[in-house]
């Protein structure tokens, strides 16, 4: 009843009259059984594997050097966060491992087999390849088969998300997991278990693995940072061993440079960030199942989504009705719905007997009725209507007009409605023996109302959209074209290595997704991948960003990181925007980081070499590190700027822009040192502590420098922010002022200090805004520059 095509022939073995029992257990054992095997990881044994690894090396050496310096607090700080990612790691993969529980699950069916001659039930997991099943309406597909005898309509929409009904005849092959519509077969067992189509799926989703963005990021961050630590370090070391100082003084101050590059609490940070984007989405009905999928949406370019279920309501309705002759739309409608059997529930049926309830067209009286064949590609019924008996045929055109008189110009009234991307029926009326085609019908899947305005304000973000179908190439270019994406599709079978060289693509089955994913992401881009059947289960789970639709099964819900609740794809906008804000509050943590490591680590450094004596002491750089960590967290609630194009990191031009600020700080403390020690002829001590002040204040100011593209008073921040820097400040002072850990400082020269800090952000701001109008919008930074909305 339908042109719609079948999944990709697979080979197959010559057909058998079935096994005997001992042939059976001979090839259990050779083949192992019709199921999808479990490979339990203990949750212990996900934990600990995820505390050996270049990261968890860092923080564990971090650790053991805040143990050596005598400290408590920081290592058992250190060890939490330790033990926290490990633990969040292992669920995540026991997430994954429950995905691939519901896959099995779809295996756990019953299948008639023929074994010894004779025709009895098993468990479709004790199938081999070779032994020979029967099939018919309702039964789930068991294993790949091919048809031996008889013909079957088989539903695919498991495996390729489409609700097209396909009709498989003698030597061809049918997938496990496809549902029978209608129709009876015998096939031969070509393919169980993992070998399987639906099998391979569920190995597709096992080993897919979305790329660690944040673990790049993290490493290029600490990369940055120990070089420039070894440079001062080895500077400090060779100006000892030349001036003759002891060597065993300067192991403190190097293990403080090697601590405070490691940047400890910047996954933390991250973690902090997303949840908080998370609860906020949850309360609007987005559920966010892989923190990760927050930040990566803010990097996100391309996104892949999925036709059927997403872009459609993957349900089929009557499109148009082309009446010929002198029969009017209703009583071609009438006609056919005479011809549909309800029984049956198949998507067409539904579908035309939908249309004639909601037109109020009165039912024909139906005398008798000859169900869709699918060998015959057509049903029939026998109405009463005036008191003579009049047949009912419809069907596929070709079928129709074969019973019919001729009619001239149908192929290309055919031909017309079917570059529309619809499927059409035929329907014939007349005496037993002189049927009339009295019209066409036209079917098709609607689209959603809100996906062509969707597709337009995903586009204004800056991203790319590709649209990936099941159907057939002349479908998915008229949905392309009606939604906004465009027309220029590719073939997914040949045509995947220069995706972007097209608007989407058709035949698009699990391994096609799968595998435009992952070439996007070789070709670096970052992306986002929507759906909602079990066929985009491994595209979801590998994409960066998976989303799955409030519609979508169970397995894809498991595989994706973003599950909208409310009908519609509306939301997918402000899960772009949350993640847009993640990035902006974390390019202001990154900024001060490196920004402040290489303004204490260089003061430090070259303090001592002028001064001979450490500008600032170790128990007030462990407050200084205390205090900054606790701003740290509170960036995660800050109020920030969502761009109107994709973010992307680069640590180069962050880099930049924080040497810029290092630099100016850094020239500012050294006129205070200088101006404390000569004029104003403080202590040594009294000196440590005033750079200990003036470190904080710088960095809480840096802070307001980077979080805005514009002047820094510009655009208010969060509450919690305002609270942590004033107190931080506030913290600071009153440290310095009643000499608490550190010497005190008198109330003037605190005055002074605040003063001409304030007066260096100031010029510090309009060198970042020079910086910007030379960046010319390039990279993430360049994004400072151009007008975004805020929230």
């Amino acid at each position: 009843m339908t042109n719609a095509q079948p999944l990709p022939v697979a080979h197959n073995e010559e057909p058998s009259a079935g096994l005997s029992e001992d042939q059976a257990r001979v090839r259990l054992r050779e083949y192992g059984f019709n199921e999808i095997p479990e490979k339990p990881v203990s949750l212990l044994r996900g934990i600990l594997k995820r505390l050996w690894g270049p990261i968890p090396w860092m923080l564990e050496v971090a650790l053991i050097f805040e143990l050596v310096l005598g400290k408590v607090n920081e290592p058992i700080m250190i060890g939490l966060w330790l033990l926290f990612s490990a633990a969040v790691g292992g669920v995540q993969e026991r997430r994954a491992q429950s995905v691939l529980d519901l896959l099995r699950g779809r295996l756990r069916v019953g299948a008639s087999v023929r074994r010894d001659g004779t025709w009895r039930l098993v468990p479709a997991r004790e199938l081999v390849p070779g032994d020979q099943i029967h099939i018919g309406p309702g039964d789930l597909v068991p294993a790949d088969c091919t048809v031996d005898d008889g013909t079957i309509d088989v539903d695919q929409a498991v495996l390729t998300g489409e609700s097209a009904v396909v009709t498989c005849r003698a030597g061809e092959v049918i997938y496990s997991a496809s549902t029978v519509r209608g129709g009876q077969a015998t096939a031969t067992v070509t393919a169980t278990g993992t070998q399987s189509y639906f099998g391979r799926t569920a190995e597709l989703v096992r080993s897919a693995r979305a790329v660690g963005h944040l673990d790049q990021l993290l490493f290029a961050v600490v990369r940055h940072l120990v070089t420039i630590d070894a440079v001062l370090a080895a500077l400090l070391v060779a100006f000892a061993l030349w001036g003759g100082a002891d060597l065993l003084t300067l192991i403190p101050f190097l293990l403080v440079l090697v601590i405070a590059t490691v940047p400890v609490t910047m996954p933390a940070a991250f973690t902090v960030a997303n949840a908080v984007e998370a609860r906020s989405l949850a309360r609007n009905g987005i559920l966010v199942t892989g923190l990760s999928a927050v930040q990566e949406a803010a990097t996100m370019d391309v996104l892949c989504i999925d036709k059927t279920g997403t872009l459609t309501h993957n349900r089929q309705v009557v499109t148009a009705i082309v009446p010929v002759a002198a029969e009017s739309e209703n009583d071609v409608l009438a006609w056919a719905a005479a011809a549909c059997d309800e029984a049956s529930q198949g998507p067409l049926e539904l579908a035309v007997l939908g249309a004639l309830r909601q037109r109020s067209v009165p039912t024909l009286d139906r005398q008798r009725l000859v169900p869709f064949n699918p060998a015959t590609k057509r049903s029939e019924a026998y109405v009463n209507r005036d008191g003579q008996s009049i047949r009912v045929v419809l069907g596929s055109p070709a079928a129709v007009q074969d019973l019919a008189q001729p009619l001239a110009g149908l192929l290309d009234r055919v031909e017309k409605l079917a570059a529309t991307g619809a499927r059409v029926l035929a329907v014939a009326v007349g005496p037993e023996d002189r049927l009339t085609i009295r019209g066409l019908v036209a079917l098709a899947d609607t689209l959603r109302e809100d996906a062509p305005a969707l597709i337009k304000a995903l586009q204004g973000l800056g991203i790319r959209v590709l649209m990936v179908s099941g159907d057939m190439l002349a479908t998915a270019r008229t949905v392309g074209r009606q939604v906004g994406i465009g027309d220029r599709f590719g073939d997914a079978r040949t045509e995947l290595t220069d995706p972007l060289r097209y608007d989407g693509f058709a035949h698009c089955y699990p391994q096609d997704k799968f595998r435009l994913v992952q070439v996007l992401q070789h070709a670096g881009h970052v992306v986002g991948m929507t759906g909602d059947g079990v066929n985009d289960a491994p595209a979801l789970k590998q994409a960066e960003v998976g989303i799955a639709v409030s519609s979508a099964t169970d397995v894809a819900k498991a595989s994706a990181q973003v599950v909208l609740m409310h009908p519609g794809l509306a939301d997918m906008i402000a899960v772009i925007h949350s993640g847009r804000r993640v990035y902006r509050r974390m390019l202001t943590w990154t900024i001060t980081k490196i920004a402040r490591t290489i303004e204490l680590a260089a003061l430090l450094v070259i303090g001592y070499i002028a001064s001979g004596f450490f500008v600032t002491s170790l128990l007030l750089i462990a407050v200084l590190v205390v205090l900054n960590d606790i701003v740290t967290i509170t960036l995660a609630t800050d109020r920030a700027w969502v761009s109107p194009t994709p973010e992307k990191w680069n640590i180069k031009d962050i880099s930049r822009i924080a040497a810029i600020f290092a630099a100016g700080w850094l020239l500012l403390g050294f006129a205070i040192v200088w101006i404390a020690r000569d004029a104003l002829a403080l202590s040594v001590a009294q000196i440590q502590t005033l750079v200990f002040v003036y470190l904080i204040y710088s960095a809480q100011t840096t802070i307001y420098l980077t979080r805005v593209r514009g002047r820094f008073w510009s655009f208010a921040p969060s509450r919690y922010v305002a609270l942590a820097t004033i107190g931080n400040a506030v913290i600071a002072t009153i440290m310095a002022y009643f000499g608490l850990l550190a010497a005190p400082i008198p109330a003037t020269v605190l005055c002074g200090l605040m003063g001409v800090v304030l007066v260096a952000t100031f010029v510090l701001d309009e060198l970042k805004l020079y910086f910007f109008k030379r960046a010319h919008a390039l990279g993430p930074l360049g994004n400072l520059v151009d007008g975004d909305r805020h929230s």
